[in-house]
């Protein structure tokens, strides 16, 4: 099931569906373009009460997921804590194969 979260990660990377980092995470989330925020499972208590307060705020699905290491590679880049996926399609997909692994 993690393959298939990285793959559809990866894919909504490459569509250029992605917003990674705390920065660019934040932004989406502000200007309302993010349809799914995903926080690495080791960020710190901070980085994960910050994004977890601002998704319910403007009523955005949260997920914590894999490592920073991991999650960075699965979209081709070194370690992100954090990243946005800004399509609907994709953040539905991932959504459905997180459920199917709790």
């Amino acid at each position: 099931m993690q393959n298939k979260i990285s793959s559809y990660l990866s894919l909504a990377m490459k569509a250029g569906k992605i917003a990674s980092g705390e920065f660019m995470t934040e932004n989406a989330i502000k200007d309302g373009k993010a349809f799914l925020v995903i926080v690495a499972t080791d960020s710190s208590d901070n980085t994960k009460k910050k994004f977890k307060d601002m998704c319910v705020y403007r009523d955005v699905p949260y997920i914590e997921f894999d490592e920073k290491d991991n999650l960075g590679h699965c979209i081709g880049k070194e370690f992100r804590a954090c990243l946005a996926v800004l399509d609907s399609g994709f953040a539905k997909s991932v959504q459905k194969e997180f459920e199917a692994l709790e």
